[in-house]
C-alpha cells in the first residue's frame, strides 16, 4: 500500500510541476504581450512629452521663441534659448514674474478677492542655478535612502525638471496657492479652472495629459498665454497638442 501511495504521489507532484509550469509560461507570455502593446504605444507618442523615459536619452532642442514669445514650448525636450532673460517684477511676498505678465495677474487677484478667495503665488520664477539646486537637493535625498547616483538622478527628474526645460525658468509660469490663513486650495484651484482663461491663463498640466505633457496633474501650475488662454482653455488640448495643431 504504501508503495501505491509513494506512486500516487508522485504523480500528483508531477501534475503540480506541469501546471505550475505551463502557468508560468503563461504569465511570461502575458507580460511579453503587454509589453509589446506598451512599447508600440510608446512609439506612436509624439516627439515631445513623457516618451522618453530617461533624461540621459533625451536629446535637447533649443525651444523657437515665436513672434508671440507667450507661445514659446518649454518641456522635456524643449530647453529655454541660453539668451532668454526676462523683464521681472517683484511680488509682494518676493516672487518674481514677467513683468509683462503682472498686470494680468494683479487683476485676476483682486477679482479672486473680491469674490472671498485668497491665492497666492507659491513660485513663480526661478534661474537656471536655482533650478539645479533644487534638482541636487532631490537627488541627495534619494541617495540618502540609498539609491546609486544614476538611480537616483532618474527619480529626481521625475519630480524636479532639468535645468533649462522648466516653465518657471521663463518667468511666464505660476503656481497659485491659497492663503491658508483665509482659504482653502481646493478654493482656488476651482476658481482658477473656471476663470483663469479670462485672464490670460491656461491650466498647464491638465488631468490625463501627462503623457504628452511628461508632467502630472498640477492644478496648481499656471500659464500665461495671453490672448489665445480661452481658445486652448475651451478646446480642451494641452498647449503641446494645440500648438501642433495650430
Amino acid at each position: 500500500m504504501n508503495g501505491t501511495k509513494q506512486v500516487k504521489n508522485k504523480k500528483k507532484k508531477r501534475g503540480r510541476g506541469i501546471f505550475a509550469a505551463l502557468a508560468a509560461a503563461l504569465i511570461i507570455f502575458s507580460v511579453g504581450v503587454a509589453s509589446g502593446k506598451a512599447l508600440e504605444r510608446l512609439a506612436e507618442l509624439p516627439d515631445y512629452g513623457s516618451a522618453v523615459a530617461a533624461a540621459d536619452a533625451v536629446d535637447f532642442v533649443e525651444a523657437e521663441i515665436p513672434e508671440n514669445r507667450f507661445l514659446i514650448l518649454v518641456n522635456g525636450k524643449n530647453k529655454i534659448p541660453e539668451n532668454y532673460e526676462p523683464e521681472l517684477t517683484e511680488l509682494s511676498n518676493g516672487q518674481r514674474v514677467d513683468s509683462d505678465i503682472y498686470p494680468d495677474l494683479q487683476r485676476m487677484f483682486d477679482d479672486m478677492r473680491a469674490e472671498g478667495i485668497y491665492p497666492v503665488v507659491g513660485e513663480g520664477y526661478r534661474t537656471r542655478s536655482e533650478q539645479q539646486r533644487m534638482l541636487d537637493d532631490k537627488i541627495r535625498a534619494f541617495k540618502k535612502k540609498g539609491y546609486s547616483e544614476k538611480r537616483a538622478r532618474a527619480m529626481a527628474e521625475e519630480w524636479v525638471a532639468v535645468p533649462g526645460t522648466s516653465e518657471h525658468e521663463l518667468g511666464l509660469a505660476v503656481d497659485i496657492n491659497a492663503d491658508k490663513d483665509n482659504s482653502a486650495n481646493d478654493e482656488v484651484y476651482d476658481w482658477l479652472y473656471e476663470n483663469a482663461y479670462r485672464y490670460g491663463f491656461i491650466l498647464r498640466y491638465p488631468f490625463g495629459k501627462s503623457y504628452i505633457t511628461g508632467i502630472d496633474y498640477e492644478p496648481w501650475h499656471y500659464r500665461y498665454v495671453g490672448e489665445y488662454a480661452e481658445e486652448i482653455h475651451k478646446s480642451g488640448l494641452c498647449l503641446e497638442e494645440w500648438l501642433e495643431r495650430n
